[in-house]
């Protein structure tokens, strides 16, 4: 066997349009052939603490010093249940908002930590109802955090997390966001918005790699959570004082290559000109793809009015001659790789616009799915 490497393997064979893991730039990808050492100050002075720092200013502008971020490794759900199960005290009450299965797994994990907790499911094709919620935090004292997913990747659905913060802090309520598919690629202030806790990936709206997650936190909250945590290694404040007192030391064994990675994604969000100007080049990959798909006689899952940049779901054709599968292998061979549905009871599938995607590969993308429409005759309408 062997054990040599054909570059050519190093080229992608195709566009990841998902909502991440998503194509990364060739010089994210390089960075991962160096090995790191977890103790050492190069790895935890010059790439740990500078990528804590950026997410912080990446989260407020307003008042950064008010905020600090803690990398936690794992997938990206792993922050998620680090945060809910460090952050809510057994006295606590926690209001989830559901309108997605990412939705449904914040209620899972209130769940599986045995959290006292109610759930506002207002489906996966409408947004939280805001005035239930007005009223749920009006008539019970005993809710003292709510949680909401910013971008649901079920149908593509952007939450109206102003309205939501709004009447949250209004009550007087601890605020935490699920923001794992728009932090990084939609602006937002948390100082601004007066969240106080948010959780996010490193292969998302960053556009690094998978394998660790991160949460950003308003210190003052945060320091109350020490002795809350459910867990041994999701313990947000025993990770964020480690961080802290060890000058960027992980308290176990750190994602190196990943989080190398990842700087050097952080580094291209501020060539790229920011979180603004990656905003504007999804929101224009998103436009392309809409205008095309419709072209060709596909129908959009959300109305407008609730869709985001970041992934679109879209009808399937109504036709016997259709299957998922056959579609996606034939957009696949083209270079494409796209989502399948995840809405229950509809017909769908899903194409992302984030990552190192451009305007111009939608375009291709768009050409490829007319050539790939081999239910129809003329490829041209459903």
């Amino acid at each position: 066997m062997s054990n040599s490497i054909d570059s050519t393997s190093l080229e992608n064979p195709y566009i990841l349009l998902t909502p991440g893991p998503l194509s990364t730039s060739p010089t994210v990808r390089a960075t991962l052939v160096r090995d790191w050492c977890t103790w050492d100050d190069d790895y935890n002075l010059g790439v740990v603490t500078p990528i804590r720092e950026g997410l912080v200013n990446l989260a407020s502008s307003i008042a950064p010093e008010k905020f600090t971020s803690i990398l936690m490794q794992g997938s990206g759900t792993f922050s998620v249940e680090s945060m809910i199960g460090s952050v809510v005290p057994e006295t606590g009450k926690l209001l989830v908002l559901a309108n997605g299965a990412y939705g449904d797994r914040l209620a899972k994990i209130a769940q599986y930590l045995k959290i006292n907790h109610i759930v506002h499911d207002s489906g996966e094709l409408e947004r939280p109802d805001l005035e239930k919620l007005e009223k749920a935090l009006d008539a019970d004292a005993e809710i003292s955090h709510v949680v909401v997913v910013h971008n649901e990747t079920t149908t593509g659905m952007m939450n109206p997390l102003e309205d939501i913060a709004r009447l949250v802090k209004n009550a007087g309520r601890i605020l935490m966001v699920d923001s794992m598919s728009a932090f990084g690629g939609v602006p937002l202030d948390m100082e601004e918005l007066q969240i106080d806790f948010l959780v996010s990936s490193a292969n998302k709206c960053i556009q690094g790699v998978p394998g660790f997650g991160f949460i950003l936190c308003r210190i003052s909250e945060l320091e109350k959570a020490q002795g809350i945590a459910r867990s041994l290694s999701l313990d947000l404040y025993a990770q964020w004082r480690g961080m802290e007192d060890g000058h960027g030391k992980w308290r176990f064994t750190s994602p190196t290559h990943v989080t190398r990675a990842f700087y050097q994604a952080m580094m291209e969000l501020e060539e790229e000109g920011g979180v603004a100007a990656r905003y504007k080049r999804y929101c224009e990959n998103q436009r392309r793809l809409v205008t095309g798909m419709e072209s060709l006689g596909f129908r959009c899952v959300l109305p407008e009015a609730y869709q985001g940049p970041i992934i679109t779901g879209f009808h399937e054709p109504d036709h016997e001659d259709y299957t998922f599968r056959k579609f996606y292998d034939l957009l696949k061979e083209k270079g494409f790789v796209i989502y399948p549905g995840k809405v229950t009871g509809i017909d769908s599938f899903r194409i992302g616009t984030i990552g190192h995607v451009f305007p111009e590969d939608i375009d291709r993308l768009i050409e490829a799915v007319s050539e790939s429409m081999y239910w129809t005759k003329s490829g041209a309408a459903l």
